[in-house]
């Protein structure tokens, strides 16, 4: 996973990839503007106030994630989950799959796409409370997937993150109310599987 390095001992708000309206209808550019605009520059901006004076001013994000407790690792979790999120979208797709190495992982794993898709929609919906699903890789490469509550990441278990949803209610409330289940469900359209079996296969 490439390293999110501060500028001048400050973290900045990620750009992102993408036109507002590019992941319409599947999360709307109003959508788009508060999760990234809003809630997103908020956490880059309470970690860059808790910095000075921490001894972690100049560490990647992952290491800060890795060191920081309290208020300071919510705020580091929070950055690095949503750049891993927001980076892994693109514009729908119909038949929206992986290929190559990721794909034949996703089979050993899971025994299909299909039957991944499923593990992981419910791994998502059933994580009670504010979280995230995660795909992630061990060190021999196997897939797994695991629920993390608030601001965690599986890096701090040892894991690689290639893919995650965010089941926090500000990622899909404005689009789908409380039908989680639908927003998850739809994400499948706009993964950009490239950027994924890149993560897999560095």
């Amino acid at each position: 996973m490439k390293k999110t390095m501060p500028k001048e001992g400050k973290f900045e708000l990620m750009e992102l990839p993408y036109a507002p309206e590019a992941l319409e209808p599947v999360i709307s550019a109003q959508t788009l503007g508060f999760h990234h605009g809003k809630h997103l520059l908020t956490y880059v901006n309470n970690l860059n106030a808790a910095l000075p004076g921490s001894g972690l001013e100049n560490l990647p994000l992952e290491e800060v994630v890795m060191k920081a407790q309290g208020g300071m690792l919510n705020n580091a979790g929070q950055i690095l989950n949503h750049n891993l999120y927001f980076s892994q979208f693109g514009a729908p797709r119909a038949n929206n799959a992986p290929a190559g190495l990721l794909a034949d992982a996703i089979d050993v794993a899971f025994g299909s796409f299909e039957a991944f898709k499923e593990a992981f929609v419910k791994a998502g919906v059933t994580l009670f409370g504010s979280g995230w699903a995660w795909l992630s890789a061990d060190e021999q490469g196997k897939l797994v997937i695991t629920q993390e509550p608030n601001a965690a990441n599986p890096v701090q278990h040892g894991l690689r993150p290639l893919l995650t949803m965010d089941v926090w209610e500000h990622a899909y409330y404005l689009d789908y109310q409380n039908r989680r289940p639908d927003h998850l469900s739809a994400l499948w359209q706009i993964i950009d599987w490239d950027v994924v079996a890149a993560r897999y296969e560095q």
